[in-house]
């Protein structure tokens, strides 16, 4: 049965001003195409800057070089599902970040691809090659559905694999249907945005005006947690009876991005609602997605996203709203367990035979850097032994479906490259994770990837001060509020305030199914060791058993804690 529109609510205050875009050009093509085959212009318009973002590019500029004047410079980000490609589409992207690009790729926590540091005039030949390599940008950023994620781990079984087909057709199902994106970027020519129709264009999934703010998917294999699936719009939890695939778990209104100093944004873990079978799949992605469309807040963008609608309607009202919509009812959730989240590393053995090997890819930039050659040795693998390349939603890398005979030649390769199989990093660091933000995201408050590297090195000090050397802690570092690097799950995280200053949250668990609390509203860098020094110590004294960090936080200094005070209730529309 098809999914059904129903009654959407009308907000009664003025529209965000990208709400007023959206309406008037629908077609999302904005100027773009005239703007970029102007040399003269050295940026895109601000409207058209919000229009870029849902073709999967963000304008920025070098915050390093600010003093200078703006030297704007462009983020292009990959719609890659699943986070899987083949060795010659890597070598695609390998060979546009070195012609293009700042001569790196930048793993997303979303299982992609962004290139950084394009330049204007290298912006449109990327995206034609791109897309002439059969791969795309559609709708990685921007009010619709984003980069749908599945567990990246080979196939352990034939779950796994129809999990990621899966994960591959709800992908599809949720993109935007606009030609805008073919006309500029393949064919080069702008829009006649006053045709008819190109004038009245209405998606026929998203209408005229879009989301209200971005929709984030993702897919879970239990016991293994390694999405964060519970951190996203939408979820399913995939569900296995007797050895095969009976159905997923639906999981609604997750969401982590909030705004310094505004107690009407928080982060929020997903409702689990019901459960559905696979056939249902694609009806209930696009259902819950209309939902969002026509509930979320078109007046506050800070306000818009799907978790605010759960959180102030109910899960109740919600089943209840989509079961209408689809003309049937959901099953009960079944019962499930995540045990734990993270990575393989090293090498390991896929239910085929084939091998496949797990990489630790520091702050997920994959680059050439001293002596360690990571870009170099990934081109050159690909080259000769053409394995297929799983991005990771914590930022590294599995290489797969490798014969089992060409093991000891990549490791080989790996080597020459500065790059370990084994030991290749500790515990704690393997666990961490940090979003770009200095100097080229422009909502950054703080410091992540250039400073955590160098901040990990001090805590793996403290665990050997502290008799913890080989100790798990999951730690999370992002520039500002909005939770790219998800660390409002972490065991340890750091959220940027301003320049040098971060704010302490703490325990997270390690199925990350709980969300951390702030422990301090502000820690200078020079405060953080010492600091973490502290309950570092008191950690190892006070740990019942085998207990990890976060739960021990969330035993102990939780309690000594002031309790966080509760959301509050957003003004009506």
């Amino acid at each position: 049965m098809a999914v059904v529109d129903a009654g959407a609510e009308v907000p009664t205050k003025k529209l965000s001003r990208n709400e007023e875009l959206k309406i008037a050009i629908p077609t999302l093509a904005g100027n773009i195409a005239a703007t970029l085959a102007d040399a003269s212009l050295a940026c895109f318009s601000a409207d058209d800057e919000q229009f870029l973002k849902f073709h999967g590019i963000y304008q920025q500029d070098d915050r390093d070089k600010r003093k200078a004047g703006k030297q704007f410079i462009w983020m292009i980000r990959g719609r890659i599902p699943g986070g899987v490609l083949s060795s010659p589409q890597y070598l695609v992207y390998d060979r546009l970040a070195t012609e293009f690009g700042n001569q790196t790729l930048r793993i997303t926590s979303r299982q992609s691809f962004q290139f950084h540091g394009v330049v204007k005039q290298g912006l449109g030949p990327l995206m034609k090659q791109l897309n002439e390599a059969m791969m795309d940008t559609v709708a990685a950023c921007g009010d619709v559905n984003r980069n749908v994620m599945s567990p990246p781990a080979p196939a352990r079984n034939a779950i796994h694999r129809q999990v990621l087909e899966d994960a591959k057709a709800v992908s599809l199902a949720l993109m935007p249907k606009t030609r805008a994106y073919h006309s500029i970027w393949v064919e080069g020519v702008q829009l006649n945005l006053e045709a008819p129709e190109n004038k009245d264009f209405v998606d026929p999934l998203y209408g005229r005006q879009y989301l209200p703010r971005k929709f984030k998917t993702a897919f879970a294999v239990q016991p293994l947690n390694d999405v964060d699936v519970l951190t996203n719009c939408l979820g399913f939890i995939a569900i296995e009876e007797g050895g095969k695939l009976v159905g997923y778990n639906l999981s609604v209104g997750g969401g982590l991005g909030r705004s310094h100093g505004n107690e009407e944004t928080y982060p929020r873990i997903a409702d689990v609602i019901g459960f559905l079978t696979p056939e249902q799949l694609i009806e209930v992605s696009r259902g819950v997605l209309m939902i969002h469309r026509d509930f979320g807040d078109r007046t506050n963008r800070k306000h818009a996203r799907l978790k605010y609608v759960l959180e102030e309607k109910g899960a109740a009202w919600f089943r209840t709203e989509l079961e209408t919509r689809l003309g049937y009812k959901l099953g009960d959730a079944k019962p499930y367990t995540f045990a734990k989240q993270g990575d393989h590393f090293g090498w390991e053995t896929a239910a085929d035979g084939s091998a496949f090997l797990g990489l630790y890819v520091e702050t997920g930039r994959v680059k050439d850097n001293g002596t360690t050659k990571l870009k170099s040795a990934l081109k050159l693998i690909a080259q000769k032994f053409a394995p297929e390349f799983r991005l990771t939603p914590s930022q590294n890398l599995i290489l797969a479906n490798i014969r089992p005979e060409d093991r000891a030649a990549i490791t080989q390769v790996l080597a020459d490259h500065g790059i370990p199989v084994e030991n290749q990093a500790s515990a704690i660091r393997r666990a961490s994770m940090a979003c770009p933000s200095m100097p080229t995201c422009g909502l950054g408050l703080a410091e992540s990837e250039r400073y955590l590297p160098t901040l990990m090195s001090g805590i793996e000090g403290l665990l050997t001060e502290t008799g913890l050397s080989n100790e798990e802690i999951i730690i999370r570092m992002t520039g500002c509020p909005n939770g790219c690097a998800r660390p409002y799950m972490a065991e340890i995280g750091f959220v940027g305030k301003g320049p040098g200053r971060y704010q302490l949250y703490l325990g997270g668990n390690e199925a990350c199914t709980r969300l951390n609390r702030l422990f301090k509203d502000v820690v200078k860098e020079p405060e953080i060791l010492p600091e973490l020094r502290t309950l570092l110590t008191r950690f190892s004294k006070e740990r019942v058993g085998g207990e990890r960090f976060g739960d021990w936080a969330a035993r102990v200094v939780w309690a000594e804690t002031p309790a966080p005070a509760a959301p509050a209730p957003a003004a009506a529309n």
